[in-house]
C-alpha cells in the first residue's frame, strides 16, 4: 500500500493504524504525548501515505502489511486489562472493540468513551474485577446496562435519568426513538470494589 502513497485512506485503514499506535503505547514503544498526537493524525489522515509515517519507526507497519479484506489479519477486536495495581486508563481518540476482559487487580480503570472511535453498537464487557474502581465516562446517546453483573461487597454509582434509581439499566437519550450509538453490557463480577459512572463531554477544538 505504501507503493501508492496518494491513494485515499478509508475508515479501515485509519482505524488499523490507531489500533497499532495504541499496542505501541502499551509496549513503551510512544510516549503518552507521542501517542495523543499520532492518533490524532491517524484520525485525520487523508492518504495512505500519511498513515504510513506514522508507523514508519516501529516494528511492525500495519499500512504497509495492507488493511484487512486485502489479505492483513484484522486489527483485534479484544482488549484485555489484567494491570495489577495503580491505574489504567483508555482516554482520547482510542478506537473502542467489541470486547473488553477486565481482569485488574489492586487496580482502577478508567474508560472513557467522550472522544473515542465507535466502530460496533454493543460493547461487552467480561469482568473478574477485585479491589478496584471501574469507571465509565459515558455520555448522551450510551446505554450503560449492569444487569448481569455479580456484585460482592461492591457499590454502585450510576448517573440515570430522574425516577429511575430502580433500575440497573441507563439510558441518556432525550427520545426514546432515538438509535443509540453504544450499548454496554457490563456482565461477571465485581468484588470489593466500585462501579462510578461520569458525564463526558466532548473536548472543543482549540482552533
Amino acid at each position: 500500500m505504501t507503493e501508492q502513497p496518494d491513494l485515499r485512506a478509508s475508515h479501515a485503514d485509519r482505524d488499523q493504524v490507531v489500533e497499532w499506535l495504541r499496542i505501541a503505547a502499551g509496549d513503551g514503544r510512544l510516549s503518552a504525548e507521542e501517542l495523543d498526537a499520532r492518533l490524532e493524525s491517524a484520525l485525520t489522515a487523508r492518504t495512505l501515505g500519511e498513515l504510513a509515517e506514522l508507523t514508519s519507526d516501529l516494528p511492525v507497519d500495519p499500512v504497509a502489511a495492507g488493511s484487512p479484506g486485502i489479505g492483513a489479519a484484522p486489527a483485534k477486536d479484544v482488549l484485555v486489562i489484567e494491570q495489577k495495581g495503580g491505574q489504567y486508563a483508555r482516554t482520547g481518540p482510542w478506537v473502542v472493540p467489541g470486547r473488553i476482559e477486565l481482569r485488574p487487580k489492586m487496580c482502577d480503570v478508567i474508560l472513557d468513551f467522550t472522544d473515542a472511535v465507535i466502530n460496533h453498537r454493543t460493547l461487552r464487557i467480561d469482568a473478574d474485577m477485585r479491589l478496584g474502581k471501574l469507571i465509565i465516562v459515558a455520555g448522551p446517546g450510551i446505554e450503560l446496562d449492569i444487569d448481569n453483573l455479580t456484585l460482592a461487597f461492591a457499590k454502585v454509582r450510576l448517573r440515570g435519568e430522574r425516577g429511575d434509581r430502580g433500575d440497573r439499566r441507563r439510558r441518556y437519550s432525550a427520545d426514546p426513538s432515538d438509535v443509540r450509538p453504544l450499548r454496554i453490557e457490563i456482565v461477571g463480577t465485581l468484588k470489593y470494589g466500585k462501579l462510578i459512572e461520569r458525564r463526558g463531554r466532548r473536548r472543543r477544538s482549540a482552533r
